[in-house]
């Protein structure tokens, strides 16, 4: 069995054959944290969460290195920082746990090395200093550009040419610049912005000169896989390469690049101004699981663009919830060879679904758990959404959760008093427990003649027994 990937850098689909098998490496570039995570960036995390269980279990967990980068120096964190008071340190330290909590709770599992660019400096300045010694790079009023025109295969990932990517690219018009396409690979930094020492003054580093210098650090000048959303090819990925393949000329820095396609809501591309703009953690908080997250990400090809819906998350939740019924104390054995085919295929999550659907038709019900296990789902913690089990009382209140007394106490209080005040039409207060609920991790809901409580994510008894 083989896996076949489609490079875009050759824009086929090629069958997969590592540098070393005994030592599998793939990186995949990680956030900037600022501010939550919203939906879009868990696609990616979802994607190559996946391609990381497959050559685990293709080549074994042991052989398999997996890099996620942290971007924790930026304008937009400098801006958060001054726009708040808070210092820079907080904020990264908060954003970037918030970025884990959240995707633990859509499954992910965490890499092997998690890099911060502010720790890998060092190895960001000496990158530069070999470009400029070999002509790639030039000082120019306290910055460092990388020289675009000193690389004759820039433009190759992207498949445009330099004066098209000049046409049709913002970029920043700047006197100092020798080619308006040179990309800054060191700026100076004010007193009150983050900055570290360097051959060229106190200064930061530019965004694209981080990913190289903590890929080559922590996987070699050559290593088979760079991922990462398609928005990233350029010119992120477009610079990496070249700041990359001229430091090190010796190496091939990425054998495979896989890019997947942006999502959507409800049809339309994400945006605030569309009011269709949220995080991860707004649909966790709204009681969606993060398993249903997952579900409705991993039902669409990773090279189509993906829509969120809400008739999808539904029809994922019921699915899930029948599976789950099935799947309840049976153990994982091996998983089916139809699974392990289609994600092999080009990572076709579509594919390996249709087949648990098949396994679920067919009542294989330890397949279907394995199959799940591969891809992530049915984990016993995933968005605090446990084994499912349902307790109904007096045909008010339904209680959807893991059977723990204080959780069964607190929310059968909470409940009745939301389905108290909705009786005594007191909307205005039932809405504000129902949200300040929903924030101690009880989702209230309205069924037919009952009131379902659901712990979530998040769930704090504390908050939760001030609103009995």
């Amino acid at each position: 069995m083989h896996i076949s990937l489609t490079n875009s850098a050759t824009r086929k689909k090629e069958r997969f054959n590592p540098i070393d098998p005994q030592d599998v490496r793939m990186y995949v570039c990680g956030p900037t944290v600022y501010n939550r995570a919203h939906l879009g960036n868990a696609r990616p995390v979802i994607v190559f969460d996946v391609l990381y269980r497959l050559l685990r279990h293709v080549y074994g967990a042991e052989h398999v290195t997996y890099v996620r980068n942290f971007t924790d120096v930026d304008d937009k964190i400098n801006a958060r920082a001054a726009e708040s008071g808070r210092p820079i340190g907080d904020i990264t330290a908060e954003t970037t746990q918030w970025f884990l909590d959240d995707m633990g709770a859509v499954g992910a599992l965490e890499p092997d090395h998690m890099p911060r660019a502010t720790q890998y400096i060092p190895q960001m300045v000496g990158m530069i200093a070999g470009l400029i010694e070999r002509g790639h790079a030039y000082e120019a009023q306290g910055h460092v550009l990388f020289a675009v025109e000193s690389y004759k295969d820039y433009g190759k990932l992207s498949g445009r040419s330099v004066d098209d990517m000049i046409a049709g690219a913002r970029v920043e018009v700047a006197p100092y610049k020798r080619n308006p396409m040179d990309f800054v690979l060191w700026k100076p930094s004010p007193d009150d912005l983050p900055g570290w020492d360097s051959p060229w003054g106190r200064g930061r580093p530019g965004w694209h000169i981080e990913c190289s210098a903590m890929a080559q650090e922590l996987l070699g000048e050559s290593f088979d896989i760079h991922g990462g959303g398609n928005d990233l090819m350029f010119p992120h990925h477009e610079n990496e390469i070249a700041q990359s393949c001229c430091a090190h000329p010796e190496g091939g820095f990425a054998r495979v690049w896989l890019h997947n396609e942006m999502l959507q809501v409800e049809g339309k591309k994400m945006s605030k101004s569309l009011g269709n703009f949220f995080t991860v953690r707004d649909l966790l908080n709204q009681g969606v699981p993060g398993e249903v997250i997952r579900f409705v990400m991993l039902s669409t090809h990773y090279r189509k663009p993906m829509d969120w819906t809400e008739k999808k998350a539904r029809e994922a939740e019921a699915t899930l919830r029948k599976w789950r019924r099935l799947v309840d104390g049976v153990e994982a054995t091996d998983v089916p060879d139809e699974i392990v085919l289609a994600l092999s295929d080009d990572l076709n999550t579509a594919g390996a679904i249709a087949e648990m659907h098949k396994l679920a038709n067919s009542g294989d019900r330890a397949g279907l758990r394995s199959a799940g296990s591969l891809l992530g789902l049915f984990g016993d913690e995933l968005a605090g959404w446990k084994w499912q089990k349902v307790e109904k009382t007096d045909g008010v209140i339904q209680f959807v959760g893991d059977g723990d007394e204080t959780y069964g106490s607190l929310a059968r209080a909470v409940a009745q008093k939301w389905h108290d005040l909705r009786i005594a039409k007191n909307y205005d207060h039932a809405d504000e427990l129902k949200t300040r609920a929903a924030d101690a991790g009880l989702v209230l809901s309205a069924l037919k003649g009952a009131v379902q409580a659901e712990k979530v994510a998040g769930f704090d008894p504390v908050k939760l027994e001030a609103l009995k």
